[in-house]
């Protein structure tokens, strides 16, 4: 049987998996003051960030439309897998879920489709989605792919670091954390994804010791690595996601590691300087 993987533009995917043929991006929408920015392969990350700092305003997106994510399940697949923002952090989720329902009433249901939220954002979506590229490849059947994957899901770590937060509190994105203070101090608060919500692990002095304090917790809390790859987003700063990707790969032996580059949803969250990591 044959697949499509669909994932909103929240997904960091690398070329390989851009020109793979496997994956179909369904783009956010960003908004900069009176600017619109749709994320899709004419974001230009640098001319965004520049019109960012010029911009009095915090920037927002806005989700797909149901029509978009309809339009992708119109396809001569036999098995559709969807993979969103979190359910928590995004109404994109929603929206395929929408469209699912709106193609199954004009269609019935001649194709099989199912729908994840990523419960994580960035690299957490593109495990998710390689994770069930490998499931479909090896043959196995819909309901094990969906089973699977699931499981996957369920057990990744998401951990984040960013220069700021000022996106992630000004879009409500932060409801329920306690205790980011001390702008002043260069406090840097090391951040988890928890079932989709966002939570504070830890905190240091600087970027670079807060990303060797993520670097700490992930080494002793992931489970397996031998088998799981390690992916890491980031916005704008090669040089820390390669440092992180060193100092943990000299701690953990994962069975293998990318770094992608932020496409818009994660450059606009996770800011100039922003690191996502996830195994």
């Amino acid at each position: 049987m044959n697949y499509k993987i669909v994932v909103d533009s929240c997904c960091d995917l690398t070329e390989e998996l851009k020109q793979s043929g496997v994956f179909q991006v369904i783009p956010l929408t960003l908004q900069v003051g009176d600017a619109f920015i749709v994320d899709d392969e004419t974001f230009d990350q640098a001319a965004f960030l520049k019109t960012v700092r010029k911009c009095p305003d915090c920037p927002k997106s806005a989700c797909p439309s149901p029509d978009q994510y309809k339009t992708a399940y119109e396809g001569d697949e036999d098995m559709i897998f969807v993979v969103t923002l979190s359910q928590h952090l995004s109404g994109s989720y929603n929206s395929a879920v929408l469209a699912k329902n709106l193609y199954i009433e004009e269609h019935g249901e001649d194709k099989q489709i199912h729908i994840f939220s990523s419960d994580s954002a960035a690299c957490g979506e593109t495990l998710i989605a390689m994770k069930l590229r490998e499931l479909a490849d090896q043959g196995k059947t819909f309901e094990e792919i969906v089973e699977e994957a699931a499981y996957f899901r369920d057990h990744m770590l998401t951990y984040f670091v960013l220069e700021t937060l000022d996106s992630l509190k000004k879009n409500g994105r932060l409801t329920g954390v306690q205790a980011i203070l001390a702008t002043a101090l260069n406090i840097k608060p090391v951040m988890a994804g928890d079932r989709g919500v966002i939570v504070k692990l830890d905190q240091a002095r600087g970027i670079q010791k807060a990303l060797g304090k993520l670097v700490q917790h992930l080494s002793k809390s992931v489970k397996n690595p031998e088998n799981k790859i390690l992916g890491i987003s980031h916005c704008n700063c090669p040089e820390r996601a390669e440092y992180v990707k060193e100092q943990l790969c000299r701690l953990v032996n994962f069975k293998g590691v990318y770094i992608a580059e932020a496409a818009g949803v994660t450059s606009l969250y996770a800011s100039d300087g922003g690191v996502v990591v996830t195994v």
